[in-house]
């Protein structure tokens, strides 16, 4: 049979025609896939290190539930699953999402089947990744989601976010698509899930949260989103601008540990993600401090001047692509996890070195923009401690007020540069458009 050059051409244009929607084609604002959520992922260290993973062996023909809080809203949805770290293929049976309620409950009526490429299960290859098909789900800012995910094989939680600071649900069978179940048990870590898309106006933008786990939010109180990336994510989803928290309790910058180092998940966590605007990197305590304690007993003490080095091929990189990066000082750390098996975390020459940093984070010019947590949590009359009143009871991790006055020290001009608020500056390039 002869095909006409011209036939096959006009079916190709009206191919492309159908793939933009009308309110795409003449709505300038129209919707773009946009992150809203984030978990870093983590590989399951092996049993001699010092922390429990606080996660089963694995799960089988089970459902895992999970519960996250979005910064941005838009009228569609979808979500991101990880095998990053997996050895063998990872088969979801199926898959929801869901308006969270109570604890393990999902709101009437809200719940919506996951599709992958159309089907409703998926396998995901070793190292790779399945982004789930759009779902109609209108989600307002800061709306709680619960994702729900159907493990009918034996399955590793080998990909994992190890301090979720967020209750998830484990049910017996396939109950993805239930209001509520009883959990026959409960989990403080993450697995699996490793983002959420909204589709949401051409001028949203992202900031990433880099760092360990005063980022993660360690030293909050559980199940109330209080970590200083929630904070600055309420103060800035009514500008349409999204917060990632990208922190890993444990993370260095030089070293793998508790999660890869900051070089080997930089573009993964921060420069991947589309819209990505600026990123306040808070790390380096962990490299510090490590050595000579349990986490890190066989560990060379960290050599400054590496350290800092960590620091500018990072913002190289970022600045490479356009990207802001916002420096943030270490914060007091004296008497930190003292009467645990930990107290050998701080030192005084441990401290001194983390001023030495802190100088060279203020004075340098190297970041973009500065922010002084030291200077903002530090104890006036103990400078080598946290002020009591932001301390969570550890003297190394904030509690909810500290974390607050964190965010709340995160200025426009700090994130943005000076006169340029969120929603006015612009994009950088490779957006994902929505479809």
């Amino acid at each position: 049979m002869n095909l006409n050059l011209n036939h096959i051409l006009a079916v190709l244009a009206t191919s492309i025609a159908l793939s933009v929607t009308p309110a795409q084609a003449s709505d300038p604002h129209a919707g773009r896939w946009v992150p809203s959520w984030q978990a870093s992922q983590q590989p399951l260290w092996s049993g001699d290190f010092f922390l429990p993973v606080n996660v089963p062996f694995n799960l089988a023909d089970q459902t895992l539930r999970q519960v996250a809080r979005v910064s941005v809203g838009g009228s569609r949805a979808r979500v991101v699953l990880s095998n990053e770290y997996g050895n063998k293929p990872m088969l979801i049976g199926a898959a929801s999402l869901a308006l969270a309620g109570a604890k393990q409950e999902v709101k009437p009526a809200s719940n919506r089947p996951l599709s992958f490429s159309g089907r409703a299960s998926v396998r995901i290859p070793p190292g790779g990744q399945a982004i789930s098909d759009p779902v109609l789900l209108p989600l307002e800012a800061l709306a709680q989601v619960a994702v729900s995910l159907y493990l009918p094989q034996p399955t590793a939680l080998s990909t994992f976010h190890w301090d979720a600071r967020q209750t998830a649900y484990v049910g017996a069978g396939n109950l993805v698509s239930e209001r509520g179940f009883e959990p026959v048990a409960t989990l403080t870590s993450r697995a699996i899930v490793s983002g959420i898309l909204v589709d949401s106006p051409q001028d949203a933008g992202v900031v990433v949260a880099f760092g360990d786990s005063i980022t993660d939010g360690n030293g909050s109180t559980m199940d109330t989103n209080r970590r200083w990336p929630d904070f600055l994510a309420a103060r800035l989803a009514k500008s349409r601008v999204a917060v990632l928290n990208a922190g890993i309790s444990g993370a260095r910058v030089l070293s793998d540990g508790m999660g890869t180092n900051a070089s080997a998940r930089w573009t993964r966590d921060v420069l991947a993600q589309p819209g990505v605007r600026t990123v306040v990197v808070m790390l380096g305590i962990n490299d510090i401090a490590w050595p000579g304690s349990p986490l890190g007993s066989s560990d060379r003490a960290v050599d400054t001047e590496q350290l800092i080095d960590g620091y500018l091929q990072l913002i190289a990189r970022a600045s490479a692509q356009g990207v802001r990066v916002v420096g943030a000082t270490l914060t007091p750390f004296e008497g930190a996890l003292q009467g645990t098996p930990l107290a050998g975390y701080f030192t005084p020459e441990k401290d001194a070195q983390r001023r030495v940093v802190n100088e060279w984070i203020r004075s340098s010019g190297a970041f973009d923009a500065v922010a002084d947590f030291d200077a903002l949590l530090r104890d006036p009359k103990h400078p080598a401690r946290l002020l009591p009143a932001w301390d969570s009871g550890d003297h190394l991790h904030p509690g909810d007020a500290g974390y607050q006055a964190m965010a709340a020290a995160l200025t426009d001009a700090v994130l943005f540069g000076k006169g340029v608020g969120p929603g006015l500056a612009s994009l950088p390039a490779g957006r994902i458009q929505a479809k």
